[in-house]
């Protein structure tokens, strides 16, 4: 009696757990956690790029009001310049820092408090921005950059990596592909919010800088109620009972169903534990392929020109013949293509290989870099050139949302095992933000000095990490990091695409 008792009972908690779960991997906290880090975290990171350069003319006028209100010094164009740039460089800056800290603070206060340590910064920033004005504050206007910057360097670092954690081994790049959407969601929305209708106007520019916070603001009491990563605690802090209780709640069924999971909990527990910094990564020979590969792809996001292209875009529309307003409408259509292609990659993700997207987004970028350098430059000789331009700047932001925008913000996750994840995400994204700062400090001399010709040498960067993907990037859907690190474990010696263990390549 006792014994039909107590299969009844277990029978009925089985049910309650798995009643109502979503198939294929999907349970209510691991749907709850892309929807809240995509809104709250990643977004601000792509907004807070995307909105500054609208308002651009009306904070200079504040800014040259303030500083004659305050220190009765007349800031001339020379001075307006260094100025504007610190504004806009701050925000790198900050994103670099966010990047270095991110694998120390992912290491110690886990990748949940982290990501909340994230919102309360962007919310900060945002008060910053929202009160500038008010206390005729250049200052504050730097520091909320800079505090943003600081919120983006570390959800580029720790977001993707605590969405893998949380995801079985079917949906890794489905969730780690949810960082890159709210990004490229950001910097549309923050197109679309500066638009006159809307916050473009002379005055808005406060609210329109601090928008963003409103999704911060609902997103981040949510924050709390989410698992914490059970591979972080099984590893990192080896509290395993801990990592067995929040992987029993985050996937929502019994325990009977979670053999897979507990196998690659056992199976990265046994690959190494906590102590990995930076720098012992960066000494590792064993991770020295994998971080070369990391750090190409995310640097190769930004000196394949993208920001470049954006910046070109509304002078190549208007040389078409559309109005200055037709214009800022067809590159915010630019945006929602990016986006629209984000999303259709992230249901691509779970079934398609990385390996093959990345080596059709590098090849095809580079080579509509190469004609959109040729058709600008020809735009003035040939009538019809400016709908090659148009057509060029169409197709290239497809093809870099279908493998160089999002891939490499989450790679990381799938290359390398739990311990030094941390610190291959935080270089990773320190590269990223590096090389954003450096195309934001070249693009402008270079587009003065050689013009058009300055896609060329993005189509060259383009080129040279097709190159270097497909010599030495190995497939890593189905394959678990500790696997992909093993063949990548001989550096450049390695023979990854071959798939033999580390004493045969």
């Amino acid at each position: 009696m006792v014994s039909k008792n107590n299969e009844k009972i277990t029978t009925n908690e089985h049910e309650h757990l798995t009643v109502g779960s979503p198939p294929s991997g999907w349970s209510f906290y691991l749907v709850l956690a892309a929807i809240v880090t995509t809104l709250g975290s990643s977004l601000p990171v792509g907004y807070n790029i995307g909105v500054i350069n609208t308002p651009a003319a009306n904070i200079q006028r504040f800014c040259n009001s303030s500083f004659l209100s305050r220190y009765g010094v007349q800031l001339d164009e020379a001075s307006m310049n260094i100025l504007w740039s610190s504004v806009v460089a701050i925000f790198i800056v900050g994103g670099c820092t966010g990047s270095i800290l991110g694998s120390v603070l992912a290491d110690k206060l886990g990748r949940k408090k982290a990501t909340i340590l994230t919102n309360l910064l962007s919310i900060a920033g945002a008060a910053l921005f929202c009160t500038c004005r008010a206390a005729n504050s250049v200052e504050m206007l730097v520091l909320g950059r800079l505090l943003v910057g600081l919120s983006g360097g570390l959800t580029t670092s720790i977001v993707p990596m605590y969405l893998t954690e949380l995801s079985p081994a079917g949906l890794t790049g489905t969730m780690g592909a949810a960082c890159p959407v709210g990004v490229n969601v950001g910097v549309l929305v923050g197109q679309v919010m500066g638009l006159d209708f809307l916050l473009g106007g002379v005055n808005d520019w406060p609210y329109l800088l601090s928008a963003f916070v409103v999704l911060v603001i609902i997103c981040l009491p949510i924050l709390f109620i989410l698992p914490e990563s059970p591979k972080y605690l099984y590893v990192v802090k080896k509290r395993e009972n801990e990592a067995l209780n929040e992987l029993h709640r985050l996937r929502g069924v019994s325990p009977s169903a979670l053999v897979e999971d507990v196998e690659s909990l056992k199976e990265e527990g046994r690959a190494g534990s906590g102590g990995w910094g930076m720098c012992r990564a960066l000494r590792s020979p064993r991770l020295r392929l994998p971080l070369m590969l990391v750090c190409a792809l995310q640097a190769g996001q930004q000196t394949s020109g993208i920001n470049a292209v954006f910046y070109y875009s509304q002078t190549i529309f208007e040389n078409a013949g559309a109005t200055a307003r037709v214009a800022a409408y067809a590159t915010v259509a630019c945006g929602a293509v990016n986006v629209c292609t984000a999303l259709g990659l992230a249901r691509v993700l779970p079934t398609a290989g990385r390996r093959p997207l990345l080596l059709a987004s590098t090849a095809a970028a580079a080579v509509l870099l190469t004609a959109l350098a040729a058709s600008i430059a020809a735009m003035n000789y040939v009538w019809w050139m400016s709908y090659v331009c148009m057509s060029a700047v169409v197709a290239y932001v497809f093809v870099y949302g279908l493998g160089l925008g999002p891939i490499p913000y989450f790679i990381a996750s799938e290359i390398f095992e739990v311990a030094p994840r941390g610190a291959g995400m935080a270089w990773g994204s320190l590269a990223n933000w590096g090389g954003n700062f450096l195309v934001g400090m070249c693009f402008p001399s270079l587009r003065a000095a050689i013009g058009p010709a300055c896609f060329l040498i993005f189509a060259g960067t383009t080129a040279a990490l097709f190159c270097f993907v497909k010599l030495y990037f190995p497939e890593t859907r189905g394959k678990s990091p500790t696997q992909v690190t093993e063949l990548c474990a001989r550096g450049l010696a390695s023979r990854p695409l071959l798939g033999l263990p580390v004493d045969q390549a």
